[in-house]
């Protein structure tokens, strides 16, 4: 992997999707909590159901937004592609080939490992509930991390096969 891949992977992929995934999550947290004083870490419309939300929705979307633009991006030359194919990196083999699929696994696969671990910790540290101004802050920051460690692994998916790898009938995916 190139420097240039680095960097792309690591600084727009991984910290500008923090930074906007924290800015972004934020808003969303305001606005959809702003007529709680305090949000509970159960129950309805509470800590543990947005964090379970958020560990799945994030990484969907994000895969399905951040995989057309990476390999428009490998099309137009601003991004060189790894070259790599399912033969050569036997991992691309049991990943799903399209997009919509990848982005449903992913989602799956960060709700089942980012949520308990999370909410795990908030119990042991006997959180029963966070004012409107902590759990946004708390959001936030659940959804930069998660962006920091998602948004450049959809990346590399989408940059790591060799233009024409794919089938064409799945090209656009």
């Amino acid at each position: 992997m190139s420097p240039a891949q680095r960097r792309y992977l690591l600084v727009e992929q991984g910290i500008g999707a923090a930074i906007f995934n924290f800015v972004l999550n934020a808003a969303i947290a305001w606005l959809v909590f702003r007529s709680q004083d305090a949000v509970p870490l159960w129950g309805d419309r509470s800590i543990a159901g947005d964090t379970i939300a958020t560990s799945m929705i994030l990484p969907f979307l994000t895969t399905l937004i951040v995989t057309p633009t990476a390999r428009r991006q490998v099309r137009t030359g601003r991004v060189v592609s790894l070259g790599w194919t399912r033969a050569t990196h036997p991992t691309l083999g049991w990943l799903p080939r399209g997009t919509l699929a990848r982005a449903f696994v992913l989602g799956v696969v960060c709700a089942v490992v980012l949520s308990p671990l999370t909410l795990l910790v908030l119990a042991m540290l006997h959180v029963a509930d966070l004012g409107l101004g902590r759990f946004v802050v708390f959001k936030a920051s659940f959804a930069a991390f998660e962006a920091l460690l998602v948004t450049p692994v959809v990346s590399l998916w989408a940059i790591a096969e060799a233009p024409g790898t794919r089938p064409a009938a799945r090209a656009a995916s």
